[in-house]
């Protein structure tokens, strides 16, 4: 799949058509997967494009805190959100990719510091999109006075989704994002993640959270087919290009359970969540998702257009009917 600004607009612009609500622009200066020679795409004047291009697409663009300074992004964020009629949503993502870092002259703090940095980050941000006037005097910040106007037009805020499965990630996004995302994992354990999530933010007495999952989708019509599929995405070898960079995220993440080469070849664990089947076993497992507390799946595909096309055809309708069923039902 290439990595330009043609092939990303026909991406969103045909994935609103056929039925999906929201797409992730991901935020890397250097390609992770395919090796750091590769393109990459910037992600914020993506979704600037993307925001003037699409009618109906939830655009949620990852921003990690040490490559931009709260009150500037705030400003830029609000601007894409008015261009967009207010559907822009934040991924806020820790750094965990010290050499990238390194490359590109910004500070990589250790793991608990970033996320003492994304406290601060958050704070000023959601302070400038909701106050007239906002001042902020922390450890990693300070604004004096700061206005920011106009504001953003989604209401009270543009969404901030953030992943994590430390104890200092949880505890932060708990307590100052509104939807929390995890990696790929079956549904049974989503639904223990989902509870304990849903715990925390009760403790603080705060608004109910949204709450997503990553997935890898394999949709083919045979068991062979499927497995063929299954081999060809996941032959990598550790000379791979993106080995060094999966040694990388390894080092600078706490996971709550070891990721292996494979898994990273589709990233984020993308296929533990078993989306790989027949249409009507991957509807199913969709389903057991809702069933366990899921609001969103961040679906994986490659290639990217044709695939999605496929479950498009082949799967939502079968989820959309199942819903139907079960709403008359009741």
């Amino acid at each position: 799949m290439e990595a330009s600004w043609a092939y990303t607009r026909r991406l969103a612009q045909r994935s609103e058509q056929i039925g999906f609500d929201l797409t992730l622009v991901a935020e890397l200066n250097l390609n992770d997967i395919k090796g750091m020679d590769a393109p990459s795409l910037d992600a914020w004047s993506t979704t600037a494009a993307l925001a003037a291009v699409t009618e109906r697409l939830e655009i949620m663009t990852a921003v990690r805190p040490t490559f931009h300074a709260p009150g500037l992004l705030a400003k830029q964020a609000a601007n894409i959100d008015r261009i967009s009629g207010g559907r822009l949503a934040l991924n806020v993502v820790s750094s965990w990719w010290a050499t990238e870092a390194r490359k590109y002259g910004v500070q990589f703090d250790q793991h608990d510091d970033r996320y003492a940095r994304t406290s601060e980050w958050l704070d000023v941000v959601d302070g400038m999109w909701k106050e007239p006037r906002f001042s902020y005097a922390g450890k990693y910040y300070q604004v004096d006075d700061a206005i920011l106007e106009p504001k953003p037009a989604r209401r009270p805020r543009p969404t901030i989704y953030a992943g994590g499965e430390s104890p200092a990630a949880k505890a932060l996004i708990a307590q100052k994002c509104d939807a929390w995302l995890t990696h790929g994992d079956p549904p049974e354990t989503i639904g223990a993640k989902v509870a304990d999530m849903r715990e925390r933010r009760e403790k603080l007495g705060l608004a109910p959270m949204r709450f997503g999952a990553v997935g890898y989708v394999v949709v083919r019509s045979t068991e062979a087919e499927v497995r063929a599929e299954l081999e060809r995405i996941t032959d990598v070898k550790q000379s791979a290009r993106g080995y060094a960079n999966y040694q990388d995220w390894i080092s600078n993440t706490q996971l709550e359970q070891r990721v292996s080469l494979e898994d990273y070849s589709v990233s984020n664990r993308g296929l533990k969540s078993g989306l790989v089947g027949t249409p009507e076993q991957v509807a199913e497992r969709i389903l057991e998702f809702e069933r366990a507390g899921l609001d969103l799946l961040l679906l994986q595909f490659s290639p990217q257009l044709e695939e999605m096309e496929r479950f498009a055809e082949a799967v939502i309708p079968l989820v959309n009917g199942a819903r139907t069923e079960t709403r008359s039902a009741a």
